[in-house]
């Protein structure tokens, strides 16, 4: 029976000396679109074999979380890439091995045999959302995250500690965490397919028209591009694993709030918001580490 979540996803390379493009997708086991889209990029690149320079690379996070349709087994794979748990080598949790082994993928392709490694983490939201990027301000992040469509938020690597996005940058890599929307919408897969052929496209030199046809999705994405904004989070709302929190019904990404707004109740405490700005993230699974984020415009 072939694996439905297997670690590589898929590699593909013209033999054209270039970039490394790896790409991270399932690093939430109920967040699937991005190892859809995945596949359904490389099937497309297996079959029209376009010339590329470099190599791509598309690796499924947690795969066991992802057979079994949830966030995580033990604990958020999204928080474990941290400078400890890294340098520790403990596998005390499934997702510490999960870790290790998207480690090892990644070393199998050295620095020194391409001109500049970039990542692509992919992932999903509980809430309805408009597809967006998340950067984290180091070496060239920002100005390569602006090179693409979608609304960025600047800095919630530097809030939230071991996502995967800090260690890949930490260690070099260039890139950034993409939000296709909500966990189980069509538009979820859509988005993820559009940004990874628009990230090969930029890091890999790919020209889309040599494909069996232009991607729709890629289509898609680049009508955003008029509507881009930046935002930087001003506010996290941080859960403990034994609160009680439920989010006041029909917030989405980027709604205004206003101050006095009933956001949330709390351990049976009604939480306001304190701002003039916009919610991020709002929280409607069962698992999670924040509640929401409160987000200001900066661009």
């Amino acid at each position: 029976m072939k694996d439905k979540y297997p670690r590589i996803i898929g590699e593909y390379s013209s033999g054209i000396k270039g970039p490394l493009l790896f790409i991270t997708a399932g690093v939430h086991g109920n967040e699937p679109s991005g190892v859809m889209a995945l596949k359904k990029v490389f099937k497309e690149l297996e079959h029209s074999l376009p010339e590329i320079k470099g190599t791509i690379v598309g690796v499924t996070g947690n795969r066991k979380a992802l057979n079994k349709n949830v966030r995580y087994i033990d604990e958020d794979l999204n928080r474990t890439w941290t400078e400890k748990d890294v340098k520790d080598k403990v596998k005390n949790t499934h997702e510490k091995e999960e870790m290790f082994s998207i480690i090892k993928v990644l070393q199998n392709f050295p620095e020194k045999d391409f001109t500049k490694h970039y990542f692509l983490d992919c992932h999903t939201t509980s809430s309805a959302s408009a597809p967006y990027i998340s950067v984290q301000e180091v070496h060239d992040n920002d100005e390569w995250a602006h090179q693409f469509p979608p609304h960025i938020i600047r800095g919630f690597s530097d809030i939230v500690s071991g996502c995967i996005d800090h260690y890949m940058s930490r260690t070099g890599l260039t890139g950034f965490v993409f939000e296709g929307g909500q966990h189980e919408s069509d538009e979820a897969v859509d988005n993820h397919e559009g940004i990874i052929w628009h990230a090969i496209a930029k890091a890999c030199s790919l020209d889309l028209y040599k494909l069996s046809a232009y991607p729709e999705a890629a289509s898609k994405l680049e009508k955003l591009k008029t509507d881009q904004k930046t935002f930087e989070i001003l506010y996290r709302h941080e859960l403990k694993e034994d609160d009680n929190f439920k989010m006041e019904p029909g917030y989405k990404n980027f709604q205004p709030v206003k101050k006095g707004d009933l956001l949330a109740q709390h351990n049976g405490e009604e939480v306001k918001s304190k701002w003039d700005a916009f919610i991020f993230m709002p929280l409607y699974q069962a698992q999670g580490n924040d509640g929401f984020f409160i987000v200001e415009q900066v661009q």
